[in-house]
């Protein structure tokens, strides 16, 4: 099957300036992808060319096989929305159904969609961030693309309207619809998206799964008196499987063998006083493939 989203070697240069570096990425059908990285890293210079709006230096952009600009299947929401003011919701959208070519039913279904019917009598103007949020996700929603381009759709909402935007995101991938959501937010990553792409200074450090890139779940350990805890932990484990860190014992094994683990140490007198599972979070993994620096 063709990819939504394909680009090899993608780079854009602004003078002596590289915003995006001989990118290589695929989006595969039916996922949430999210596109990671620092304000700055490159990654809305990247959906600006996917979609078209600016052309790239060198390299080369496919939307489900084509060159940008040249499908209908594809809605986007792009550094913010922007609408009629003194218009209501409904009415910016009619508008923008008309201009689009797309039939008025759309926006009846795509405002139930975006959880604003009960508010599309009202003017645009009186809308919270998260509302204006939502109506932009309603627009790029009414030409019912199979591809969806998100570029930090929860930035500078409340909590509210972040779990708002998040349940909507969640309902475009359960839907089937292909969404490529930008974000620097690693915690709104983690929980959204199959499929991540890290970007750091204009290039692609990583592309995986988020269990991937998380890893497997280790031990941690805190036990009484550590070096004796270490000593016996390694003649257990292997010297490579134990380190020491803030206090206690990081162990490189899966928390199928703590049982063992705790066994061993007591019956060597050592009093455990915490043996649990730990997985790094995504900004964990993300901070260790960048070396702790991810902005240009």
């Amino acid at each position: 099957m063709t990819p939504p989203v394909e680009t090899r070697g993608l780079t854009k240069r602004f003078g002596a300036l590289t915003a995006v570096d001989t990118l290589d990425l695929t989006v595969h059908a039916g996922e949430v992808y999210g596109f990671l990285g620092p304000n700055g890293a490159g990654k809305t210079t990247t959906l600006r060319m996917l979609l078209g709006l600016i052309r790239p230096t060198a390299g080369e952009v496919r939307l489900f096989g084509e060159p940008p600009g040249r499908l209908d299947g594809v809605g986007a929401l792009i550094e913010g929305p922007a609408f009629y003011p003194y218009l209501s919701g409904r009415d910016n959208l009619r508008v923008m159904a008309r201009h689009a070519g797309v039939t008025p039913d759309r926006v009846a279904v795509v405002l139930e969609q975006v959880d604003l019917t009960g508010r599309a009598r009202d003017r645009y103007s009186t809308y919270s961030l998260g509302m204006k949020q939502r109506l932009g996700v309603a627009a790029a929603l009414l030409k019912d693309p199979r591809l969806v381009i998100l570029d930090e759709p929860t930035n500078g909402l409340d909590p509210a309207g972040m779990a708002d935007m998040r349940l909507l995101v969640r309902r475009l991938g359960a839907s089937g619809c292909t969404v490529l959501l930008s974000n620097h937010l690693m915690t709104e990553v983690q929980e959204l998206c199959d499929r991540v792409g890290i970007i750091a200074g204009g290039r692609l450090i990583a592309e995986s799964t988020v269990a991937e890139l998380r890893g497997d779940r280790t031990l941690r350990l805190v036990a009484t008196p550590l070096d004796a805890a270490a000593a016996r932990a390694r003649t257990l484990l292997g010297a490579a499987a134990v380190r020491i860190t803030d206090g206690g014992l990081d162990l490189a094994v899966t928390p199928d063998r703590a049982a063992e683990v705790n066994a061993t140490l007591v019956g060597a007198g050592i009093a455990v006083s915490e043996l649990r599972p730990e997985e790094r979070s995504l900004e964990q993994a993300f901070f260790a493939l960048t070396g702790g620096n991810g902005n240009d």
